[in-house]
């Protein structure tokens, strides 16, 4: 059973490379038991029911999720189905109740979350072979255990796969044709660096991270810790070849 107060990351030798996708809550409150693809998993109250699945052994697809930063719930790839419940809530961003039962795989699930993902695929070309992030990013990751190699979207319609790359920070690089928009950058600028230097401007399509209201990342308040870097699913945020 999950003990609600040790988190393995931060146990000397325990395995480092699990993502629970949400933190560990805030105030450790009391146990709920509920059951997740036919495993009753027990956790501490105020846990995601994302957290709860990677509990109980079961992997639910995810992008702008992860363990380090609180959930946001805007990439909808990580959506379940809740007993006596309707739509398709976010698991990262729902938390457990006493006795809930949640499925994280059917195929309606299977069916909504491909559908996502050809969307992000259809603004971002899976030409991984020539990716530097080849084998280690989360959107590759996903589109193959979803069984994702094309868009039904295609590939002819508006993209930002042309849009310029801005290198004038020594330490990192910034490719917006590989950015998702998931805010994971936003967000670890926010919450862990504490720098506030990153924002995402527009709507929709037209939704871009930039420098906070100036032209490139090296003008900015950016101190070049890395946490964006680090945060980053894809290639869109990259160390220097240079380093």
């Amino acid at each position: 059973m999950y003990h609600p107060d040790a988190d393995p990351k931060a146990v000397p030798g325990a395995n480092r490379d699990i993502d629970f996708g949400t933190p560990l809550p805030i105030k450790i409150g009391g146990l709920v038991t509920l059951e997740v693809d036919g495993r009753e998993v027990t956790v501490s109250e105020g846990a995601s029911v994302m957290r709860a699945a990677a509990e109980a052994g079961i992997k639910v697809p995810k992008l702008c999720a992860t363990d380090s930063l609180d959930a946001f719930g805007s990439c909808r790839v990580c959506l379940v189905e809740i007993e006596g419940r309707k739509g398709y809530p976010a698991s990262c961003t729902t938390l457990v109740e006493e006795g809930m039962v949640v499925k994280t795989q059917t195929e309606r699930l299977n069916g909504l979350r491909r559908n996502v993902v050809e969307l992000y695929v259809s603004d971002h070309p899976l030409d991984c072979v020539r990716c530097s992030a080849n084998g280690d990013c989360e959107l590759q990751d996903t589109a193959e255990a979803l069984g994702v190699e094309s868009s039904r979207y295609g590939l002819d319609g508006k993209s930002h796969r042309h849009a310029e790359k801005d290198e004038s920070n020594p330490y990192f690089t910034f490719d917006p044709s590989q950015c998702i928009v998931c805010y994971r950058c936003v967000r670890a600028c926010d919450d862990i660096q504490g720098t506030f230097a990153l924002a995402v401007h527009g709507r929709g399509f037209e939704s871009k991270v930039t420098a906070g209201q100036l032209d490139s990342f090296m003008d900015s308040d950016c101190v070049s810790c890395g946490a964006c870097v680090n945060s980053c699913p894809t290639e869109a945020l990259n160390h220097s070849a240079a380093l």
